[in-house]
C-alpha cells in the first residue's frame, strides 16, 4: 500500500518556523526521526518513509501554499494513487492552538492551499489534518499571523504537536481515517479539557 503524504508550507528559510508552515515541521520531524531525508524533485522536496508494510511518500510542495495542488495533483498522478491514499497536513486558525482535526472530506474552511488542491484534484474528498495554530490577531490581521512567528511558549509544544500529528499518520495507513478520527480528534479534545 502506498500513500501521499503532504505538508503545506511556504519555501524559503523566512517563512521556515511560520505558523503556515506546520505541516512542512511535522514531515521534517517524521523524516529526521526516520533518518531519511528529503531530495529535491519535480514540484517539491520528496522524502519516503516505510511504516507497518506501508510505503509513504512524504512531499513538501515548493509551488509556495497557494499553488500546492500543482505539486499534489502531480505527486497524485505520479504515483497512481487514489484519493483516499492522500492525506495533507496543513495549519488552520479556526481551532485553538495544538488542537488537532482529521477530517476526511470537506471544504477549505478559506485555507488556500487546501483550497488550490480541491480546485486542481476536482475533488474534495481527500483527508486532512488541521492543526490549529490559534487565532490571535485583530480583524484583517489574518496575514500577518499566519506568516508570523509562534509565540516562544507554543514553540515549546511543536515538537509534541508534530509527534502526535504523526502518530495520526501512523493511525490513518493502518487502521483507516474512522477509527484515526476516533483517537485523534477524541484524545486531543480531552487533553485540552483536563
Amino acid at each position: 500500500m502506498n500513500y501521499l503524504v503532504t505538508g503545506l508550507g511556504n519555501i524559503g528559510e523566512e517563512y521556515a518556523s511560520t505558523r503556515h508552515n506546520m505541516g512542512f515541521m511535522v514531515l521534517d520531524a517524521w523524516a529526521q526521526a526516520s533518518n531519511t531525508v528529503f531530495s529535491t524533485e519535480r514540484y517539491g522536496s520528496i522524502a519516503e518513509v516505510s511504516y507497518k508494510g506501508r510505503k509513504i511518500t512524504l512531499l513538501k510542495p515548493s509551488t509556495y501554499m497557494n499553488l500546492s495542488g500543482n505539486a499534489v495533483r502531480y505527486w497524485m498522478q505520479k504515483l497512481d494513487l487514489p484519493l483516499e491514499n492522500l492525506l495533507v497536513i496543513c495549519d488552520d486558525f479556526n481551532l485553538p492552538f495544538g488542537t488537532l482535526r482529521l477530517r476526511k472530506s470537506g471544504s477549505s474552511g478559506g485555507h488556500n492551499g487546501l483550497e488550490n488542491i480541491t480546485f486542481l484534484l476536482e475533488s474534495q474528498d481527500y483527508a486532512r489534518i488541521r492543526v490549529g495554530i490559534g487565532n490571535d490577531f485583530r480583524r484583517g490581521g489574518e496575514i500577518d499571523y499566519v506568516i508570523g512567528d509562534f509565540t516562544e511558549e507554543e514553540r515549546k509544544l511543536i515538537p509534541d504537536i508534530c509527534d502526535k500529528v504523526i502518530e495520526g499518520i501512523k493511525n490513518f495507513v493502518t487502521i483507516g481515517p474512522e477509527r484515526t478520527m476516533n483517537i485523534l480528534n477524541t484524545r486531543i479534545k480531552n487533553e485540552m479539557q483536563g
